[in-house]
């Protein structure tokens, strides 16, 4: 039931199924709001993640025509390359198979051979617009049947991820939830595939994910069996002038284990930064910004305090770039030795690039972590990087990679223990006439730590595992709302 009083989520589906009582609705017949700066020409590129041209069945979203990114530097959503022109409200159905084939832990005694977990997933996305008001709603959701020795066992699967923009003159007021059921860790699921992308893939409009040093991290392989997550917030932009504006915005974070053995994580999140444009394409900012983590049955608990400064840069369709550092106080309620804080630097990268055939996007995070389930908080350095290229008219490759170092967090009076993560690989997608694709991927993952008192199957020094996932999605045509 926490789970469910925890949801922003209720919040955009009220507004999906009662839209005449949304103040977002009431006020789509009003004039539309003067524009916050001169209309950018629209770009031709093949966005990361949103390659709407892979899939040329939907007439309702033009892939091709982008508009400008309106998220803030100082938010807590990633930039994008831009936003596809939207013709048409629609929904589309779809249904989606799975497969991760699995080598067991080559370094964990009895544990040989391979195992599959295969996923039977209906997908759904959504995309109602207004004149002032936009919901984008990605669900997937179905059983994983495992089959083996080595497996998990079976287990649920949802991925929603969803938001409701509303701009209204000086306003810009976000809504955004995030939330996952998996059985493993997030941490390189779906090797690059649509697997572990919600929603039906190359339809919906893609949610912009949050940026690394917010959401509930699950970086250390070490943390073993069925998990879910939630994020959700609510962001609000105030503009100022043409060029400076302040953003404001508050969220709760939830990382729960269905089995025995893990830490479950609570997580507040509050903001508040100044923007302001330099150009059409640069801005800083000023951010301050607050974390707090809680964990259930444990006294120990942080606060962490970052203030930052913050610059951007944005071409629509061609560059997204946003830099954020500044120092950050760490507060534990519990004194480790006789200390009661820490001062740490905070780092936020984010990076994507509009390539001719493809696009390049890195993020990199320094910062106090929950701790992934395995610590009670972690001082986390993480590296996402992604690369796609079109090959020919139909087939598109991928290349992946990530790595995070978890440190326990210390006051210099104690030892640190640490846990890297890599997991790296590629992989090729092509559609199969206008309503299906198919996806093969590759990914190599490896969980190490130096801690003596680590114990359970996921507490090797050294963990391998490979995997080969095969992904196949079919959907109807997208159907027009009125």
């Amino acid at each position: 039931m926490n789970l469910f009083k925890r949801m922003f989520g209720i919040i955009l589906l009220a507004s999906v199924f009662f839209p005449g009582a949304s103040l977002l609705r009431a006020q789509q017949d009003e004039p539309p709001p003067v524009p916050q700066d001169e209309p950018k020409p629209a770009a031709r590129t093949n966005p990361l993640s949103g390659s709407q041209d892979e899939n040329p069945e939907n007439p309702n979203v033009d892939p091709d025509a982008l508009q400008a990114d309106y998220t803030p530097l100082t938010g807590m959503q990633n930039a994008t390359l831009g936003i596809p022109q939207i013709r048409h409200s629609y929904w589309v159905p779809g249904f989606q198979y799975g497969g991760n084939v699995q080598s067991s832990n080559y370094n964990q005694p009895g544990s040989t051979g391979w195992y599959v977990d295969n996923y039977i997933i209906g997908n759904v996305s959504l995309l109602e617009a207004w004149s002032r008001d936009t919901l984008s709603l990605n669900y997937s959701g179905g059983e994983n049947i495992s089959t083996g020795s080595g497996g998990g066992g079976n287990s649920q699967y949802h991925e929603l991820a969803a938001s409701n923009v509303y701009q209204k003159d000086r306003w810009l007021i976000q809504l955004f939830e995030n939330f996952s059921y998996l059985p493993q860790t997030s941490f390189g699921f779906g090797g690059g595939t649509n697997l572990g992308v919600p929603g039906v893939g190359g339809v919906g409009i893609n949610v912009p994910g949050a940026g690394n040093g917010y959401i509930p991290n699950q970086s250390i392989y070490a943390g073993l069996g069925p998990r879910y997550s939630n994020f959700g917030g609510l962001q609000i932009t105030y503009n100022f002038t043409r060029r400076s504006s302040i953003t404001v915005s508050g969220a709760d974070g939830i990382l729960h284990f269905i089995d025995p053995g893990n830490i479950d994580t609570n997580s507040i999140v509050a903001t508040i930064g100044y923007n302001y444009a330099l150009t059409r394409e640069d801005s800083i900012g000023l951010v301050y910004g607050f974390s707090a983590y809680h964990y259930p049955g444990i006294p120990e608990a942080y606060g962490n305090h970052t203030a930052s400064v913050g610059y951007a840069r944005k071409i629509t369709g061609r560059l997204a770039l946003r830099l954020l550092a500044g120092p950050q106080i760490t507060t534990f309620r519990v004194p480790v030795g006789n200390q009661t804080q820490q001062i740490n630097a905070y780092f936020n990268v984010g990076l994507v690039y509009g390539l001719e055939n493809g696009s390049i996007a890195l993020n990199y995070v320094h910062s106090l972590n929950g701790g992934s389930g395995v610590v009670i908080g972690s001082s986390l350095d993480q590296v996402n990087a992604t690369a796609t290229r079109r090959l020919t008219r139909v087939w598109t490759g991928n290349l992946n990679f990530g790595f995070a170092h978890n440190g326990t967090v210390n006051s210099g009076v104690t030892s640190v223990a640490t846990y890297d993560s890599y997991y790296f690989g590629g992989g090729l997608n092509r559609p199969i006439g206008r309503y299906m694709n198919v996806s093969l991927a590759y990914t190599g993952s490896l969980g190490t730590t130096n801690n003596p008192g680590c114990t359970g199957a996921g507490c090797n020094p050294s963990n391998y595992y490979n995997t080969v996932t095969v992904n196949f999605q079919a959907h109807t045509r997208p159907f027009i709302l009125p």
